[in-house]
């Protein structure tokens, strides 16, 4: 919401700047996202002036050469364009040093030869409108304001604009009225009467058009009058500034008028052409299925029967509450006005403009859901500038099918019940001060207020709580003093398994990766390209976009997007992780939300030195190490196993299957190099993802045991299998053959050779550690275990201890 705050102080002008105003709004519930400066700057330099001569440039047909007084003594010579530009005009001028609206800064220039000293304005040029084909002409006939007038006197050339946020709940701010009544609240400053306060028009029946409504349910209330001798042309520059400083576009009298009245109120209008409604009458009825609507934007629209629209004998005429059509919009030849205000369902609208695809800035007012007293506030403020700047004539009688909403409702605001809840006390007058400026009726009651909610809060503040919130933003926050909340034998702590997700966040971040917070939505081409296929995944109902219209069943994707971004800003290595649950369809209605933890390292695993200038790139065992830092931080039993049918986006033969006690919980391995393409990859990208929720399952529970005081043994042993046999088939099988005095096992050397130790053969050098907690091993001991290993070897994998 654009609120221009020169028309903000028509309605209430507080003494403050507007970056002080802006905070004070913003700390009592009205979220100030920017302030703007629309308009010109450097305003002293932009001034009435008098064209005194206006001759043609000797040396180009469009140009003429102009004298013009503008105050300072002597003429001053300005060269012009515009075709409209005659001696005797008063006219605005923009001086040499003056600042545009997009920045520039006007200087003397030379335009043919013919020196030129500033600019002769049009409407655009100074952000007020936007026609461009000839001057600005303030007067013709010598009456205007006189030459060197500050031009801001005459036309609003400049204002700061507030960008406001407004809330879902408060539609009463999407107009500016709504806006002054916030900031009357919040300062004290004087509140105008609201426009709408005289109403030109009369009740009564209306004979220019007849008017039904067959779904009272979407349509609570519909309003509309009726205006003959109507002159189309353009809006006063008064209205066209106000209505470019809010971000709309001039177009004529009467669609400005319904623009300016929908700013102001927030209540949107629509004006039909009379003339050119079919048979005289209207009808606000469902749509039939495929029924078709052309709108103002040129489209054709189908609908459904949840839709509503206003019809014609003809047929459709416009969508309710969404957009206009252009069967009956209003044009230059329009001398007969119909204008509508009505009120409709929010929830209907805000399925409509969705379905369509098609927002409004009606559809946006709408759906937040406008209150039926509006739609009469509207009508009372377009009538009076339908007659005031169109010259139309007013016919008797209004049509108001469904009148005013409910009777207001009454709540008890209890003094006790305030002084709990804000832990403050708010006298009660200043309870009653801080309603009656929201325009809040109060009544004394025995033990507090009773309140009566003016229609245009009617959906917002249904209890008493929604009460003391109004009085707690305006009267009591910045007086509530920094309390604890009471503890009664109460304590907080992590539960094991928001233990378990910070030790593994920890132990990443320890290791050098950076944490990354992606979206839980993905496009429904994520599958795709991670070669997934047309997997299931979680449908949303009310998507944001196409590209966010599933839940994501794996981290991948955002951690290659990510890692994406970062490498196309120069990032050489990357090391990311994210932690966060992933969604899978169940049984039941809602999915399945296990939490996992994945990363992604491409790049050098280090960074170079003059002793290393070109480290390792990251690989399998690269990120095998970091899953192997965090499983171990989390101390968790865990083994990598090779597949032979891993994921698909991974590599084959660089994959992995993580198992924790015996258990599949995660994948570990290389990106398939035809999926790493497809996010701009060229190098090596290695990845895993782990299920932290199979991982509470199975901690281990640490165990504490003496540390022996006795020699260790160490020895070497060499040790033959296939090659299809893996390291950790040979470490486990020696492990237990080897328990309870075996402390240690582990690879240090791969060494093959046909000639020697035969082909398809590898031979594993392992480093093993003996000791026992009571005595010092003798060799017979230490002798006896690797022959038991040996032999264990021989029966469980067929290998042989190697000799040489």
């Amino acid at each position: 919401m654009r609120v221009p705050i020169e028309w903000l102080h028509e309605y209430c002008r507080p003494e403050l700047d507007t970056t002080a105003l802006a905070d004070r709004l913003a700390m009592t519930g009205t979220e100030v996202e920017r302030i703007e400066h629309h308009g010109v700057r450097e305003l002293e330099m932009f001034v009435v002036g008098t064209v005194l001569a206006a001759t043609q440039h000797p040396d180009a047909d469009r140009l003429r050469v102009c004298l013009v007084d503008i105050g300072a003594g002597e003429p001053t010579q300005i060269v012009c364009g515009a075709p409209n530009v005659a001696a005797g005009q008063t006219v605005a001028v923009a001086k040499p040093g003056s600042v545009m609206p997009d920045g520039t800064r006007l200087k003397v220039a030379k335009l043919r030869g013919q020196e030129s000293n500033g600019m002769i304005l049009a409407e655009d040029e100074v952000a007020i409108g936007t026609e461009h084909d000839g001057i600005m002409v303030l007067s013709d006939d010598g009456d205007g304001p006189p030459p060197g007038t500050p031009l801001e006197r005459v036309l609003p050339i400049a204002t700061e604009v507030l960008e406001l946020e407004i809330t879902p709940n408060r539609p009463d701010c999407l107009g500016i009225y709504g806006v002054a009544r916030e900031v009357h609240a919040a300062t004290g400053a004087p509140l105008a009467a609201p426009p709408w306060a005289h109403d030109p028009g009369s009740s009564g029946e209306l004979d220019a058009v007849t008017v039904t409504v067959e779904c009272p349910d979407l349509c609570p209330r519909f309003t509309a009058r009726a205006f003959e001798d109507v002159k189309i042309g353009p809006s006063p520059r008064w209205l066209k500034a106000r209505l470019m400083a809010a971000g709309q576009r001039p177009i004529s009298n009467v669609v400005d008028i319904t623009n300016y009245v929908m700013l102001v109120t927030g209540q949107p209008l629509h004006a039909f052409d009379l003339d050119r409604i079919a048979g005289a009458q209207l009808t606000v009825r469902r749509a039939h299925p495929g029924e078709q609507a052309q709108t103002l934007d040129g489209q054709t629209r189908t609908l459904d029967e949840q839709m509503v629209l206003i019809a014609d004998s003809d047929g459709p005429t416009s969508i309710a509450g969404v957009m206009g059509g252009a069967r009956s919009e209003v044009a230059p030849t329009t001398t007969r006005v119909l204008m509508e205000a009505a009120n409709w369902r929010g929830d209907n609208i805000h399925r409509t403009s969705l379905r369509l695809g098609l927002r409004s800035e009606a559809s946006t007012r709408f759906e937040k859901q406008l209150q039926p007293e509006q739609a009469m506030e509207a009508q009372a403020l377009a009538t009076s500038l339908m007659v005031e700047l169109c010259g139309a004539r007013l016919l008797p009688g209004t049509v108001d099918i469904g009148g005013p909403g409910p009777d207001p409702k009454t709540i008890r605001l209890r003094d006790a019940h305030v002084t709990r809840l804000l832990g403050v006390e708010v006298p009660r007058e200043r309870c009653a001060e801080i309603l009656h400026a929201l325009e809040f009726e109060s009544f004394l009651a025995p033990d507090g207020l009773d309140v009566s909610v003016p229609a245009f809060r009617r959906a917002d503040v249904t209890r008493e709580a929604d009460l003391i919130e109004e009085v707690a933003r305006l009267g009591a926050l910045e007086r509530l003093p920094s309390t604890l909340p009471s503890r009664h034998g109460a304590w907080g702590r992590l539960t094991p398994r928001q233990r378990l997700r910070r030790r593994a966040s920890d132990a990443l971040a320890a290791q050098g990766l950076h944490e990354i917070v992606s979206w839980s939505f993905v496009g429904p081409d994520l599958g795709q390209r991670l070669r997934m296929g047309e997997g299931r995944a979680v449908e949303l109902e009310n998507p944001m976009s196409g590209e966010q219209s599933q839940l994501r069943t794996t981290l991948l994707g955002g951690l290659l997007d990510t890692g994406r971004r970062n490498r196309a800003r120069g990032a050489g290595a990357v090391r990311l992780f994210e932690a966060g649950a992933v969604y899978l369809p169940g049984e039941n209605a809602l999915p399945a939300e296990p939490y996992h933890v994945g990363a992604l390292l491409s790049g050098a695993v280090r960074p170079a030195t003059w002793r290393d200038p070109a480290p390792a790139a990251a690989d399998f065992f690269a990120v095998k190490g970091v899953l192997a830092g965090m499983l171990d931080a989390l101390r968790v039993d865990w083994t990598a196993e090779a597949t032979s049918e891993p994921e698909p986006f991974l590599h084959p033969g660089r994959a992995a299957r993580i198992t924790i006690g015996g258990e599949a919980a995660g994948w570990i391995g290389e990106i398939h190099p035809q999926v790493a393409a497809g996010w701009d990859w060229s190098e090596p990208v290695a990845a895993f993802e782990i299920d932290l929720d199979a991982v509470a399952q199975r901690i281990d529970v640490p165990r504490y045991r003496n540390v022996t005081g006795f020699p260790e043994v160490r020895e070497d042993l060499a040790v033959i299998v296939a090659e299809s046999v893996s390291a950790a088939e040979v470490l486990a099988v020696v492990r237990r053959s080897g328990a309870p005095l075996l402390l240690g096992a582990e690879v240090f050397d791969v060494y093959r050779d046909a000639e020697r130790i035969g082909a398809g053969n590898v031979s594993l050098a392992l480093r093993l550690t003996f000791a026992a907690t009571d005595r010092t091993l003798t060799d017979e001991e230490v002798a006896a275990k690797r022959r038991k290993i040996a032999a264990a070897l021989a029966d469980q994998l067929q290998g042989r201890v190697r000799d040489s």
